[in-house]
């Protein structure tokens, strides 16, 4: 379960991505593009092409989720 505080962190992946790719694909981009840890607490955020959808992944602790946008 995520806590929405003031320390959570939110992460922009400023290049726009395939929304074709799944949970897995996108936590190689944040570990390698990102440079960050995917199973750290915080929020990765990703857009599409066209900049009219988002995609936000995070570590729950027993996985990852896709958080609906």
């Amino acid at each position: 379960m995520f806590r929405f505080d003031d320390g959570l962190k939110v992460y922009v992946h400023r290049d726009p991505v395939d929304f074709r790719m799944g949970i897995n694909g996108l936590s190689i981009l944040v570990e390698q593009a990102m440079s960050l840890n995917p199973l750290d607490e915080a929020l990765y955020v990703f857009g599409n092409r066209r900049h009219d959808r988002i995609k936000i992944i995070a570590w729950d602790g027993n996985g990852f989720c896709k958080l609906p946008t």
